[in-house]
C-alpha cells in the first residue's frame, strides 16, 4: 500500500487503476503540458492522498494495469513507453526479480530501437543493473553501473548530480 492510515488509505486496485486511467487519458486530450501530464501520469504508482509510492504487491498490481492499458498503443506512445517502466518497477517493488528482468531488458531492447536519447538509456540501464543486483548479479550490476557512470560522466560532466548519482551507485555496487 502506502503511507495513508484509516479508512482513507482503503481503495480497490481497480479503482486505482480506473482513476489513473481517467486522468492520463483528460491528460492527453486536453493537450496538458508536461507537468500535469507527469503530475497525472504518477497516479500510476503514488498515493493521490498521502503522496507516497505504492509498494509491494498494490505497487506491482497497479503496474499491471497500466502495462494492460498501454500496450496496445505503439512503441514512440509516451504512455507505452511509461507502461513498461511501470511494470519494470512495480515487478521489483514485489520481489518479481525474474520477471522484471524481462521487462528491464525489453524496455532497453525498445529504447535503442527507438533512438532514445542517451540520459534515457542511462535511466533504463540504472533501473537494470538495480535489478540484477536483486538477484544477486553482482558481476553483471556492476559493469551497468560502470557503463552508466561513464555515460553521465561523458554527457553531463564531472560535478553534475546525476554523474554523482551515478558514481555512487557504481561504488555501492
Amino acid at each position: 500500500g502506502c503511507s495513508c492510515r484509516g479508512t482513507a488509505g482503503v481503495a480497490h486496485v481497480s479503482c486505482l487503476t480506473e482513476e489513473a486511467k481517467i486522468l492520463v487519458a483528460e491528460g492527453e486530450e486536453n493537450n496538458l503540458g508536461a507537468k500535469a501530464r507527469t503530475e497525472r501520469w504518477h497516479r500510476w504508482d503514488e498515493c493521490s492522498l498521502c503522496k507516497q509510492r505504492y509498494d509491494g504487491v498494490v505497487r506491482c498490481a497497479l503496474s499491471w494495469g497500466c502495462w494492460k492499458t498501454y500496450v496496445g498503443r505503439s512503441e514512440t506512445d509516451w504512455p507505452r513507453q511509461g507502461a513498461i517502466n511501470v511494470l519494470g518497477s512495480g515487478l521489483d517493488a514485489a520481489k518479481h526479480h525474474e520477471d522484471a528482468l524481462s521487462v528491464r531488458e525489453a524496455e532497453l531492447a525498445m529504447k535503442r530501437r527507438l533512438g532514445a536519447s542517451t540520459s534515457n538509456i542511462l535511466v533504463v540501464q540504472t533501473n537494470l543493473a538495480l535489478t540484477y543486483q536483486h538477484l544477486g548479479r553482482l558481476e553483471q550490476a556492476m559493469q551497468m553501473q560502470k557503463d552508466v557512470y561513464f555515460g553521465r560522466l561523458t554527457t553531463h560532466g564531472v560535478e553534475h548530480t546525476y554523474t554523482l548519482t551515478a558514481a555512487n551507485n557504481y561504488a555501492a555496487s
